[in-house]
């Protein structure tokens, strides 16, 4: 443990350097006023401003007062600084005055003894000071390895969304901004031969680390399933039960997600659908009208079978669809209705997708993250091809 001593008097650096040494604390600093302080913390003048280089120091001894700068400017100095609040300052004083030690801690002090130096004193605030001081670098250590593994973790999950797909008929593109770290939102598209694509987009009920344990697990069955059945009805069901699978039923909490699945034929020109809870896709096309993917039958988890009637929409000519998650449509004020139209007509016009404006729209935005819901857009650009060789 270092720690730093900070006294004009040399006498008073004498005295508790020689109690700290009896007690096997050798590793001593010391400082004669403020701005010496200043320089072994690593804070000096640059352009104007003081800016702290990394410190040692595990705990400060400051006098009160000082010529130039007493103990309670500098320890309020030091407050400023991220990497140097952490450090406990006790306060050494002969002012008995408790207007002048309240403000001292609340300048940031930890803690005060007052002179003449009594030993018992001095030594139980300063082991007291450092076992804080331990317990609280324990804390941060342990938060910094947690937000590392979160991060690695959004890398991971970020890493099984499905890139964009460009094909002469059918173009997908996604952008995705979570909430947290972690996610709840899951969008995946697989090719199905025979110019079939499926796409899902899906909402897992919460945020946080729960919800994106749950999505990655319906990330890791995905592709078989939907390779496997095809289908948006039997896709959905299979999905359903692999999810009731997890026995949540006994968490206090009713987990279930939101989804939309569908198959779009490009040579049938025709689009099949299961919209299970989740906001209604909207589908721009090609003369200016807007269907809305909206038959819906019950969220995925809710239940152990689920009553589904898939739906199914021809189209001709290009056209362009939009799917969403329920976190776009709470970035626009107003009533659902309200919402809704807000995003037809920002979703309308070229067919092509522009990820500036759609990013420029709902994604750039001052809201704090904590207070959103993830947001996802996914469009498909269906285009119609030549009508002859």
């Amino acid at each position: 443990m270092k720690i730093l001593i900070v006294d004009d008097n040399p006498t008073n650096v004498i005295i508790i350097r020689e109690i700290l040494k009896k007690e096997n604390y050798r590793d001593i600093l010391t400082a004669s006023s403020a701005m010496e302080m200043f320089e072994v913390l690593g804070i000096g003048e640059e352009n104007n401003e003081l800016r702290p280089r990394p410190s040692d120091i595990d705990l400060i001894l400051l006098d009160m007062m000082m010529p130039e700068m007493d103990g309670i400017e500098a320890c309020s100095i030091v407050q400023k600084f991220e990497n140097l609040k952490d450090i406990p300052i006790i306060m050494v004083t002969a002012i008995g005055d408790s207007k002048k030690l309240a403000e001292a801690l609340d300048a940031g002090a930890s803690d005060y003894v007052t002179k003449p130096i009594n030993k018992v004193e001095l030594m139980a605030r300063i082991r007291l000071a450092l076992r804080l001081k331990q317990e609280k670098d324990w804390h941060k250590e342990r938060d910094q390895r947690i937000q590392d593994e979160l991060k690695l973790a959004a890398m991971v999950q970020n890493a099984v969304l499905s890139p964009a797909i460009e094909d002469p008929l059918f173009h997908v593109n996604a952008i995705y901004k979570p909430s947290f770290e972690l996610a709840g939102d899951l969008y995946s598209w697989y090719p199905l031969g025979e110019g079939r694509y499926g796409v899902l987009l899906l909402d897992m009920m919460g945020h946080g680390i729960s919800s994106s344990l749950f999505t990655m697990f319906i990330a890791s069955v995905l592709k078989d399933t939907v390779t496997t059945y095809v289908d948006p009805e039997k896709v959905i069901q299979e999905l359903n039960r692999r999810f009731n699978q997890l026995h949540l039923e006994k968490q206090l909490v009713q987990y279930y997600f939101t989804a939309i699945y569908l198959v779009v034929d490009t040579r049938m020109k025709r689009i099949d659908y299961v919209n299970a809870g989740h906001p209604p896709a909207l589908f721009f096309q090609e003369d200016g009208s807007v269907a809305t993917f909206d038959a819906v039958c019950c969220p995925v988890g809710l239940f152990d079978k689920m009553d589904i009637e898939p739906q199914t929409i021809h189209y001709e000519g290009d056209g362009h669809i939009a799917l969403y998650t329920d976190g776009l449509l709470e970035a626009v004020q107003g009533d659902q209705e309200e919402q809704l139209e807000f995003l037809k007509e920002q979703l309308k016009g070229s067919h092509q997708w522009n990820e500036a404006h759609m990013q420029a729209v709902f994604f750039d935005d001052e809201i704090p993250q904590e207070r959103d819901d993830d947001k996802c857009l996914v469009w498909i650009t269906l285009n119609k091809g030549a009508e002859t060789e």
